[in-house]
Formats: structure tokens, sequence, C-alpha cells
């Protein structure tokens, strides 16, 4: 009985779905060009790049034996030594993939990651049997010094038609309209916020302080500013009928907004986590979560120090059709 609104939602509306896209990595490190803007970014000391690629493989492979292990299916795709793409690992920034079939490619903050769109990609997502029918490229905007990184940017409630981004030097807003036009989304824009050395700067992505699952919002309510925005959001979220978990600017420091809720075997929803998030997580916020969904958590702390991203960013859900035989 404790999944059967999310249930519905899932066989209804396609608001989670049960496979994921993941880019095994071959030289992750902390990508210097990213840091300018991304303030989760951190120097692990005495570990050089080779070491610090052994580490995030070793969590990376844990991560995906946990999913596979409850029903969730997982596209490996290993990265290549063919470019300098210390962040393939997050390909959620680059690609999404949609039910009707259409991809979505997105423009890169980071020039050295520009090189993580790759067609051998999208390739090993069709030959495992699903259909690819039109590509929308937005990266052509990266020429215009205009960037929008995919659903790090942009959280979708595709059950309610709804997308949420928080403006910043990676998220453009005349360029969300337009995604939002093309794939038929109501438009919800707002500005968030992160204390840097006693300032208050733009988080980079939406998705490290908020989270949309099925039946509920996990959001950092403080990081709005602005409290005509902060009600505005409040208001879609409600209107919605999501439970809200707000969490503080501490939990989202350890990761706690980057989730993403997912769907397992026997249609059971997952909500998919790092240790770090779980743990940060109080007792009555995990009871909260824990009506709607089943908790996943797996250690990523060599890919969160490093690459200034989780659990959330390391999949790029895939909602395309199957291929007709």
């Amino acid at each position: 009985m404790l999944y059967n609104a999310a249930n519905s939602l899932i066989n209804m509306n396609k608001q989670i779905t049960n496979t994921v896209l993941m880019i095994r990595p071959v030289q992750f490190r902390m990508n210097e060009q990213t840091a300018v803007n991304n303030y989760y970014q951190k120097i692990i000391d005495n570990l050089n790049p080779e070491e610090v690629n052994t580490m995030a493989v070793k969590e990376f492979d844990d991560f995906v034996e946990k999913l596979q292990s409850v029903g969730i299916q997982v596209i490996v795709v290993s990265d290549t030594k063919e470019f300098d793409t210390p962040d393939s690992i997050f390909p959620n920034n680059w690609i999404s993939f949609h039910q009707n079939g259409t991809v979505a490619l997105y423009p890169m903050f980071a020039e050295n990651r520009r090189h993580e769109r790759k067609e051998s990609v999208l390739e090993a997502v069709e030959q495992k049997g699903f259909s690819i029918k039109h590509i929308i490229d937005y990266s052509g905007a990266e020429q215009e010094h205009v960037f929008l990184e995919g659903t790090g940017s942009i959280i979708l409630d595709r059950a309610y038609g709804k997308a949420y981004c928080a403006l910043s030097p990676r998220a453009d807003e005349d360029l969300f309209i337009e995604f939002c036009e093309d794939f038929d989304f109501f438009p919800v824009v707002f500005s968030a916020y992160q204390t840097v050395h006693q300032k208050r700067e733009k988080i980079y992505h939406t998705n490290v302080m908020m989270c949309i699952g099925a039946t509920f919002a996990v959001i950092c309510l403080d990081a709005i500013d602005d409290k005509k925005e902060r009600k505005q959001v409040l208001n879609h979220l409600k209107k919605d009928n999501k439970e809200i978990i707000d969490i503080t600017e501490d939990q989202v420091n350890q990761f706690a907004g980057n989730m993403l809720q997912l769907m397992g075997e026997k249609e059971t929803p997952y909500l998919i986590m790092s240790q770090s998030s779980f743990e940060s997580l109080r007792s009555d916020q995990r009871a909260k979560l824990e009506k709607h969904t089943k908790i996943i958590s797996s250690p990523l702390g060599t890919i969160e120090a490093c690459g200034g991203g989780s659990a959330r960013c390391m999949m790029a859900e895939i909602f395309l059709p199957k291929a007709l035989n």
C-alpha cells in the first residue's frame, strides 16, 4: 500500500523511468574549467590523477551494481581517452531522452565538456532497443556563450508538464524558455544561491538544491533568496500535490538535493542518492521520504569532492520508446 500513489503516476504519466545511461570514466579528476563557478569541487591532497580516477571507477562500479540489484536497468558506456573529458561521468548535463522519441543535446559551459557529446553514446542506447526519432541540438548556442546544461540546469516534472530552472552562468533564461516551447513544458524560473566566503553566489546547477519525485519534492527553500520567487516555486509544487521536504544549505553541501527517483523491480520506486546525502538527512526527513519511496544510497566521496556533483548527475534517464522489431 505504501507505494500505490507513486505507482499510479509511474504508469500513467511516466514521471520516473527504470532505465538510465551512465558513463564509466577513464580520466576523472577535478576539472579546472568547471571549478570557476562550481563551488563544491575540491582537490584531494596527496592523490595523483590516476589514483583519483581509480577511486572514482570503484565508486562508479559499486553504484551501478546497487542499481542493478533492485532491477534498475543501467546502460553503461565506457569513456575513451580520445579527448580530455574529466567530467564525462556526468552525462545528464549534455543529453536528455524523452518519451516521444526525441533527444536533446545541450550547450556546455566548459570547453572540455563539449567533447562529451558523442554519436557513439546515442548508438549504444539504440543498440539496447530504444528508438531515437528526432534530435534537437541546442549546442550551437555555445558560439554565443549561451549555456543550458541539461537536467543539471532543468528539473523536469514530466507528469505535470513543468520545468524548473535556477538561472546561472550555466542556465540561460531565453534558451530555457526555448527548450520549454520545444518540449511543451511550463517554465518556472528563479535564482538559487549558496554562501561562498560570506557572499551569496548563484548555485551552478538546479539539481544540487532540488529534486522532484512522483509525489514529493526535495528542495532547499533557503537557497531562493527572493521571497516572491520562493512563493512561486512553492505554489507550483503544492498545486501538483507534492509533499515538500525542505533541506538546509548545509545539507545541500552534502548533496542532499542531488537525488533521482527511479523505478526498480515490481514497479517499486527508489530514491537514489549518495551516502553523504543520506547521512545528512534528519530522521524526520527520511521518514517523510520513506512514505513515498524506498531509498538507496552509495558512497561517492571521490566523485563528489573532485566533480562537484553526485548521484543524480551521474544518471541520464531514458524515457525513449522501444524500437519496433
